[in-house]
């Protein structure tokens, strides 16, 4: 045994450890035996709806506007369906409502709830309004009352073609910088040059460097007569016609229709107003105006001879009344 195992020692000390070892209860059945318990089911995480994505070049439409004659004209950029408050969505910050004349008389309070639901949802509001009846001035002064209230920018069309081209030029203007609209300012002499000279309609960057490549220089432009200006390659008689027609009028601000009367002299109008009317002089006056009437109306005069019988010294009372008046005005001034 001792030769099987090489050392005594060592069997001895397995011996001791299986005798304290705990012993195995008898009556555990083994696990292949043991009853499963059910495991949880793996619960499956809920789908949750998206919000669909739309292209950031199209225009998107409410579906309020199904049948609407205007979306058969946006050509130029794509549009799109979806659900949002306003009309028209031209951008992050652009919205549009649409109100036909026609159909605000009809329902005049629909309006108003639209412009409730896009209110502080977007930064630049329109409301693009199509006049599709005769009399509107009234309708569109209370729409321009209620766009200055609400914010609103007020875009009249008279088409759904001119409407359609609206929204296409707002929402291609979405990433314009302010600085688009502005005129280029001319950098050099040459531009400036050029500026000058196409001021007429008809004469174009062409026309003004062939004009000054003739004369050498702007003021031989000006100073030359038709008949040299026609002889220019491109220049007809049109085009002759306006330039010299823009160097050689003076330069004059029109006056208005409605011109003031010239004002009189300070001086003057102290002494009429200090100028008394006396009764003798008013007595003269209305013996002039009144030979001056009979003067410039024969035919009521004749007529009023043939209706009553005429007295014989009535003329020479009116002739005898006015001499007597100016000889006591005569005295009065001496």
């Amino acid at each position: 045994m001792a030769d099987e195992f090489g050392d005594e020692a060592h069997l001895n000390a397995l011996l001791q450890a299986e005798q304290s070892a705990p012993p195995k209860p008898r009556n555990t059945l083994s696990s292949s035996t043991a009853p499963r318990q059910p495991t949880p089911k793996v619960q499956q995480p809920k789908p949750q709806a998206l919000p669909p994505k739309h292209a950031p070049s199209a225009i998107l439409v409410s579906k309020r506007q199904k049948g609407n004659p205007i979306l058969s004209y946006i050509k130029i950029l794509p549009w799109e369906y979806a659900d949002i408050p306003a009309d028209y969505v031209l951008g992050n910050t652009t919205c549009a409502l649409f109100l036909s004349l026609k159909y605000h008389r009809l329902h005049p309070e629909y309006i108003y709830s639209r412009i409730r639901g896009i209110a502080g949802k977007y930064r630049l509001r329109i409301l693009l309004i199509i006049v599709d009846i005769p009399n509107h001035e009234d309708n569109l002064k209370e729409l321009s009352k209620t766009s200055i209230i609400n914010n609103l920018t007020l875009m009249l069309c008279w088409s759904a073609t001119e409407a359609a081209h609206y929204l296409e030029l707002f929402k291609a203007s979405e990433n314009a910088q302010p600085t688009a609209i502005r005129t280029q300012q001319a950098q050099s002499y040459k531009d400036s040059l050029t500026d000058f000279v196409t001021m007429p309609r008809s004469i174009n960057k062409s026309d003004a460097a062939s004009l000054i490549s003739t004369f050498g220089s702007l003021q031989n432009a000006i100073n030359a007569q038709p008949e040299q200006i026609s002889a220019v390659p491109g220049w007809g008689e049109r085009k002759v016609r306006q330039w010299c027609n823009a160097v050689r009028e003076d330069f004059r601000i029109e006056t208005a229709k409605g011109t003031k009367a010239p004002e009189r002299d300070a001086g003057a109008m102290r002494a009429l107003e200090d100028r008394t009317v006396t009764r003798d002089e008013e007595e003269v006056m209305r013996a002039v105006n009144a030979g001056e009437m009979r003067a410039d109306m024969p035919g009521e005069a004749e007529n009023a001879r043939d209706a009553r019988p005429r007295d014989a010294g009535e003329d020479e009372g009116v002739s005898e009344g006015i001499t007597a008046a100016l000889a006591k005005l005569r005295e009065g001034g001496s």
